[in-house]
């Protein structure tokens, strides 16, 4: 194996050279699992760059991969082996949210792609949990920064315990799975201060010895400069704590002090729950959280301002008087700002909470701090003192050296580091000479700040850009946290200072190697009090035992046992999954059911999460209560652990108990936990990668479809612009001839002969034809024999065929080709008459060679041969051949005016159509009768119309089932015609209803399916299984596209279709000519949507000819990846689920009274009514599956009855406007509001005689008042909504009942949350399983909730449902008019002005009550320029067109 010599740089030019004890820490890396431990600067990340070199050169099918623990390290890291090394360096992080990346093809596509992975550790231990990494195939070298921190439960060290150590090591086996090599990097290798144990234990987790250079220690130290070490020491503050020195402080802690815990609106709120509710798990938990806040004072106002105190008050101490001014006023300033409605910081808090604070914080009189420099000078403590002079004397020192001065100083807490920057940016001794930037870290977890912690907004700069600044001399000091430890790549610098001693030899070590120039220092300050406790000889003692481990013999260190890797549990748990080798453990079950309940369908006023019940509770029931309240002894264990999980997971599903028998309260989390996610992933609930359902839906089809659909139309043979089959082409070369009688009302019958056996059609299919000027023409076509036909006497059809086609469609025929795909002739074989033989005989001894010798005659010559005859047809103009005119009659004379009015009445003329007359010396007459004219105008569609019929008929034939191929052809015939072929009846309408049964029998089959399956994974399966992508497949895999009815029939550019002569056998050869336009410009490409469509057209047929079953078998000829059974008998299956009960709440009742219906099935009804956050039935879930069901309910028979309204056939334009009116939440939640129930609320009292009566007395209750939840926000949101409906209840109900506009702005102004309308839907959802399936029970529901009469009375009126904005705008749009929505607000209102071309023409103003008033205006603003304009109907069509 070569290796890199220590000279060169090794090929390619992109490496540094390597030192010597770079190269020999190489090489022992190749042989054993190494940590390195090196100062910062010695280039330790170079040795682990030749490593991954070496490793991908070697391991041609393993990748290499580096760890780093903070994101910026990787970014970091990623860049310098992507510069040194030519190879694929992949980064993930966060950004990318590998935590979405389920499908194991991106994991293997990321594998194969990159030889070299940068990641934090959370990144891969995620991926081998789930078993989309393995970490012995797919993992060769293992490189973990910051290797020190491999203990307890790290990632690094979970990964190492859960998954390295289960493997082989690659000596014990000959298989491709073993333990990858482990390279660690550290410049410190412990925590705490036992040297042996933590040498044992990051030896131990890392299967690895540690190791320094040895053999090139000069050259290490001509690299790495120990900074000279240095102290210096202050004086304690002389003033005692009981009044703070900062007057600003002062204040804050006599306003502290003032308060009481009982008057936090928290505690209220707590307390008002707890009075509500009734004996259970929810209320033991309230009385908890209860006794806890008032037992540690840690409401989020009270813990909020003591931490905010606690901090000013160390300020005060550590920096001075004048810094804890400075901060105090400054964060108060920043607080009283966020509460602004314009911030976003806490805008989120409960009102009432939000005004306790902010009165709170105006209590607090501050003042802000004086930038004289005698006060900043004398309002420092003498530690900030001393930190300035000696800030001045290592510049000092610096520059006698002449070199510029840098520096860095640690401080622990992120509040001090602000306070500090702030003296030393306007302190005399300081301001002018450094120039300081703040380093705080970047992380956003809640867990980092409460709700007053907003140092991270009070920064002026980034992190980037302070470190960049630093780097190019702009500043030269920075104060930082410990975020510039480890990690950052930060500029060597000439001193390091210590604000606060280090917490450990890592952080010692790690700081102390910022400081790496030749002659720096690293200096620590030190309380008077507390130099003499041996710190720093501690610190040099460890580093020299460090050191003495270091260079210890060269043999193994201690492997891996039982005390290096245990946790606090005795025993090891795990769920491992043998075909994908995802592991659940303890480590990670909490988290795993954390993220499952966090994908659970959104529920508003509610937050899916698991709970947890700690057994048994920390404070005895009611001590919130107690008059002398004491905290009792800690309980020491052991522990139980209750979880419950969401009312979205099935009952049985939902909670999970552990024994008292684990030694912390986090080991009985962790159990009960792990035991959740092992039920849920053995029910189903979890793929084998342990994650929530993604398998639900098949990968995405878009590409799939799309490159399927290239290859349509490109099969060997064809050579046409559509796929649409030819339904002419016989199906074999045999001379069989079938022959039709065509009967057309007023015309000699006729025979048509074609080589293919026509459509059989009933009365009722027989077409009608519609002629300008005509009454409705029938033609009726019967069946007239089958036969093989002389060559004469085909001849004799094809001639006549040609001559009753030419003369109008000529132009576009070939005059030899006599192929024609049907021919006619007179039926009974009657002649033409003797005057029309005597003509053409004539017209044929005039000699004429030419073409138009069969036709044409020159009018004056023929008028004068046969005496001017009147029943003439066609006439032309000489040299307008193309043109044709309709003969009328000869004239002698010229035309009266009086003469020309007669004309044009007594042949329909208008004004504007002229009228010629033709001299007939230059014109010529068409030799053709009137019958055969009329026979050329009608046969055409005739024809067209057989072609769609024959289409329909091979399609039965061919891909149906016998019961869809009994569906009449008139409906198969629309649902098989594309739009695009502008037919007067296409796939449009018939689709809008199928796409509509589709989704509703497709819920009925999850639903029935999936019992365990919450609504998230019933609307992602539902959503698949009907995606146009889906549809389109399934329907390309059935050749569907072969009978879509899409080539357009344009009279004007109309020719007969010839058949190919060659070969009769081409079976779905492609229509080339009966209506195409054969410019290759026209070509039009077969879209997924079209696809998709015709399916959904085919199930709307299906549903109309045979109801809902037929429309199953319909789907189910297609497949869609569902398993299909009858509607009765899915919902038979649900039932047989759901339990008998007489036990169900008493409001129960009130609604069926509301509703007209009694359930049988009483626990239906409590499932529709039970929302997520209501804990105190376990018998149902909560109604997002009813809800699930009852949208699609809703959907259908809104939809059925848009389709049947009489005499309105509704386009799917209006049909969709119409819905929406009906089934959107504002008007649903309208619904629920309103409907209600008067009870008898009757009592006994007192009369006016001095005795006792019965006095009557009603109370009305509402729908909305029946959910059963838990939810004080619930409570809120129902209260402030339904006072907003009682103030617009009349107007609305007026709209709905009278007027012509559909109260659209005046229902959004009701501003009721989702679950109104959730409310109605899963009530129609459970009536529809309760009534066994029956659409009409729920028509009735509809008609008593007032939804029916509603949509009656929109279709019958023609109420205009355009959303008024929608309608402003496409009116501004047809007028070429800019619209513009302007807002005004003062403090209580807010003003909508609609400006037209920039000028103001309407405005509605309304009382301000937030952000949705912003949308109540515009909406009312809108609907008042519709009034004021007069806009209707006008622009409904534009809309609909613009949607469809």
């Amino acid at each position: 194996m070569e290796i890199p010599t220590p000279t060169e740089p090794p090929a390619g030019g992109g490496l540094p050279p390597t030192r010597g004890y770079q190269q020999e820490m190489l090489e022992e890396s190749l042989v054993n699992n190494l940590i390195i431990a090196l100062d910062t600067g010695s280039g330790k990340t170079h040795i682990a760059v030749l490593r991954m070199k070496i490793a991908a050169e070697h391991e041609a099918k393993k990748v290499s991969w580096f760890f780093a623990p903070t994101v910026a390290l990787c970014e970091q890291q990623s860049s310098v082996i992507s510069q040194a090394l030519p190879v694929s360096v992949g980064l993930i992080s966060g950004a990318l949210e590998p935590n979405q990346w389920k499908d194991p093809a991106l994991w293997r596509g990321v594998l194969e792609k990159h030889r070299i992975m940068v990641t934090t550790p959370q990144v891969l231990l995620d991926a081998l949990r789930h078993g989309y990494v393995h970490l012995g195939r797919d993992i060769g070298l293992i490189v973990f920064d910051e290797a020190h921190h491999a203990a307890d439960n790290h990632p690094y060290n979970s990964i190492m315990k859960e998954f390295y150590f289960k493997l082989p090591s690659r000596h014990d086996t000959d298989g491709d799975s073993f333990r990858p090599m482990v390279l660690g990097l550290t410049a410190s290798p412990i925590y705490g201060g036992h040297v042996e144990s933590a040498f044992r234990r990051v030896v131990a987790n890392l299967d690895s010895v540690i190791r320094t250079p040895g053999r090139h220690l000069e050259e290490l130290a001509t690299f790495v400069h120990r900074p000279v070490f240095k102290y210096i020491h202050y004086q304690a503050p002389l003033y005692d704590y009981t009044v703070s020195p900062s007057r600003n402080v002062a204040a804050l802690n006599s306003v502290i002090a003032s308060m009481h815990i009982e008057n936090d609106p928290c505690v209220q709120s707590l307390r008002e729950q707890l009075a509500r509710l009734p004996a259970s798990p929810d209320r033991t938990r309230v009385d908890q959280k209860l006794s806890k806040a008032i037992s540690k004072g840690n409401t989020y106002t009270h813990k909020g301002l003591k931490d905010f105190a606690r901090a000013a008050s160390e300020i005060c101490a550590d920096v001075g008087p004048w810094a804890a001014d400075w901060y105090v006023h400054k964060v108060l300033e920043q607080a009283k700002a966020a509460a602004s409605p314009y911030q976003n910081i806490i805008s989120a808090w409960q009102h009432k909470e939000k005004t306790y604070l902010l009165n709170a914080l105006a209590q607090v009189r501050t003042a802000p701090p004086s930038y004289r420099p005698e006060d900043i000078v004398g309002g420092i403590s003498d530690k900030t003192g001393v930190l300035i002079k000696c800030l001045q004397t290592e510049k000092n020192a610096t520059e006698t050296e002449d070199e510029d001065y840098s520096g860095i100083i640690f401080v622990t807490r992120r509040d001090t580091v602000l306070a500090l920057a702030e003296v030393l940016e306007h302190h005399p001794q300081s301001s002018k000479i450094f120039r300081a930037g703040c380093l705080l870290g970047s992380s956003d977890s809640a867990a980092r700040h409460s709700f007053l912690d907003i140092t991270r907004k009070m920064l002026t700069q980034s992190q980037a850009e302070v470190l960049l600044d630093f780097k190019v001399g702009e500043k030269n000091l920075i104060v930082s946290t410990a975020v510039a430890e480890e990690g950052i790549d930060i500029q060597a610098c000439g001193s390091v200072i210590r604000w606060d001693i280090p917490q450990n030899m890592t952080s010692w070590a790690q700081s102390r190697g910022r400081a790496r120039r030749q002659r720096s220092t690293f200096i620590l300050m030190f309380h008077e009090s507390d130099f003499h406790d041996g710190l720093v000889l501690k610190w040099e003692r460890l580093e020299r035992e460090m050191q003495a481990k270091y260079n210890d013999s060269r043999k193994r260190a201690i492997l891996l046992d039982d005390d290096s890797i245990s946790s606090e549990d005795d025993e090891y748990v795990e769920l491992y999954v043998e075909s994908t080798g995802a592991l659940l453990t303890l480590d990670s079950a909490v988290a795993h059911l954390n993220h499952f309940c966090s994908v659970l369908p959104n529920a508003s006023h509610f937050t899916h999460i698991p709970i947890y019940d700690i057994d048994p509770p920390d404070l005895p029931e009611g001590w919130h209560s107690l008059e002398h309240k004491v905290n009792p002894l800690p309980y020491q264990g052991p522990w139980g652990s209750t979880v419950t999980l969401p009312k979205l997971v099935p009952a049985r599903l939902r909670i999970f108990s552990t024994d008292r028998e684990y030694p912390t309260k986090r080991s009985a989390h962790r159990h009960v936990a792990f035991e959740a996610y092992r039920a849920l992933y053995e029910a189903g609930l979890l793929n084998d990668h342990l994650l929530p359902l993604t398998s639900v839906v098949e990968p995405d089809l878009e590409e799939e479809v799309k490159a399927l659909l290239k290859d349509v139309g490109k099969r060997s043979g064809t050579a046409s612009v559509t796929v649409q089959m030819d339904p002419w082409v016989p199906a074999d070369s045999s001379d069989v001839w079938w022959c039709s009688e065509l009967a057309i009302d007023g015309l000699p019958p006729l025979h048509m002969i074609i080589r293919k056996r026509p459509s059989e059609l009933t009365e009722e299919e027989f077409p009608t034809l519609y002629r300008p000027g005509y009454h409705p023409i029938k033609v009726r076509i019967r069946p007239v024999f089958t036969a093989e036909l002389s060559g004469e006497r085909v001849m004799k059809a094809q001639e006549f065929t040609r001559r009753i086609l030419w003369q109008i469609y000529g132009a576009r025929m070939s005059w030899d080709d006599l192929h024609f795909a049907y021919l006619f002739l007179p039926a009974n074989d009657v002649g033409e008459s003797p005057e029309w033989v005597a003509r053409r005989s004539w017209l044929g001894s005039l000699g004429r060679s030419d073409r138009e010798a069969s036709f044409n005659a020159n009018a004056e010559a023929f008028g004068e041969r046969f005496s001017f005859p009147n029943d003439l047809t066609i006439i032309q103009e000489r040299g307008q051949a193309i043109k044709n005119f309709k003969f009328l009659r000869w004239r002698f004379e010229p035309v009266s005016p009086d003469e020309e009015q007669v004309l044009r009445e007594r042949y329909s003329f208008s004004i504007d159509d002229p009228i010629l007359l033709l001299r007939a010396r230059f014109s010529t007459i068409t030799l053709v009768s009137a019958v055969d004219i009329d026979y050329a105008f009608l046969l055409p569609s005739i024809i067209r119309y057989l072609s769609m019929a024959m289409t329909v008929a091979s399609l039965r034939a061919t891909l149906l089932t016998p019961s869809l191929a009994a569906i009449p052809m008139n409906l198969l015939r629309a649902a098989i015609t594309a739009p695009v072929s502008q037919e007067r009846v296409n796939y449009q309408r018939l689709e809008t209803l199928g796409d509509t049964v589709l989704k509703f029998i497709v819920g009925v089959q999850l639903l029935s399916e999936y019992p365990l399956w919450h609504e998230g994974y019933l609307t992602k399966k539902k959503d698949h299984s009907v995606s146009n992508f889906r549809l389109a497949k399934e329907a390309h895999a059935k050749g569907l596209y072969r009978w879509i009815i899409r080539d357009r029939f344009l009279a004007q550019k109309w020719k007969p279709h010839y058949l190919p002569v060659d070969d009769m056998k081409i079976e779905g050869a492609l229509n080339s000519s009966d209506s195409v336009e054969n410019n290759p410009d026209d070509r039009q490409q077969l879209s997924t949507k079209m696809l998709a469509d015709v399916v959904e057209a085919l199930i709307g047929a299906a549903y109309l000819h045979g109801g809902f079953d037929l429309g199953i078998e319909c789907a189910r000829l297609f497949g869609l990846g569902l398993v299909w059974e009858k509607l009765p008998l899915r919902v038979e299956k649900i039932l047989s689920r759901v339990e008998p009960t007489n036990d169900f709440p008493t409001q129960t009742t009130d609604v069926e009274r509301m509703l007209e219906y009694d359930f049988n099935r009483k626990l239906l009804l409590v499932e529709a009514l039970t929302h997520a956050s209501y804990q105190f039935d376990d018998r149902t879930i909560s109604y997002e599956r009813m809800e699930f069901l009852g949208d699609s309910v809703l959907d259908m028979v809104v939809t059925d009855y848009l389709y049947h309204a009489p005499g309105k056939e509704h386009s799917p334009g209006h049909m969709h406007l119409r819905k929406s009116a009906v089934v959107n939440t504002h008007f649903l939640a309208y619904i629920c509001l309103r409907s209600s129930l008067s009870v008898d609320t009757s009592m006994p009292r007192p009369n006016e005689n001095g005795g006792i009566s019965i006095q009557p007395g009603t109370q009305t209750v509402y729908l909305w008042q029946c959910l059963l939840h838990s939810s004080a926000r619930i409570l809120d949101d129902f209260s402030n909504t339904f006072s907003r409906y009682q103030k617009s209840r009349d107007e609305i109900e007026a709209a709905l009942t009278q007027e012509a506009i559909f109260p659209w702005a005046a229902l959004t102004r009701l501003q009721a949350p989702k679950l109104y309308s959730d409310m109605v839907e899963s009530l129609l959802g459970a009536i529809y399983l309760d009534s066994n399936g029956d659409l009409e029970v729920v028509r009735k529901v509809l008609r008593k909730l007032g939804i029916l009469p509603i949509l009656e009375r929109i279709v019958k009126d023609d109420v205009d449902i355009l959303h008024p904005v929608s309608r402003l705008s496409v009116w501004a749009a047809k007028k070429s008019m800019e619209i513009e929505y302007k807002f005004e607000k003062d403090e209580d209102t807010i003003t909508c002005i609609i400006l037209l071309d920039g000028k103001e023409k309407y405005w509605v103003t309304d009382t301000y009550r937030g952000h949705a008033s912003q949308n109540d205006v515009k909406f009312a603003a809108a609907e008042q320029a519709i009034r004021a304009l007069h806009l209707r109907e006008l622009d409904e069509e534009a809309q609909i067109a613009d949607e469809e």
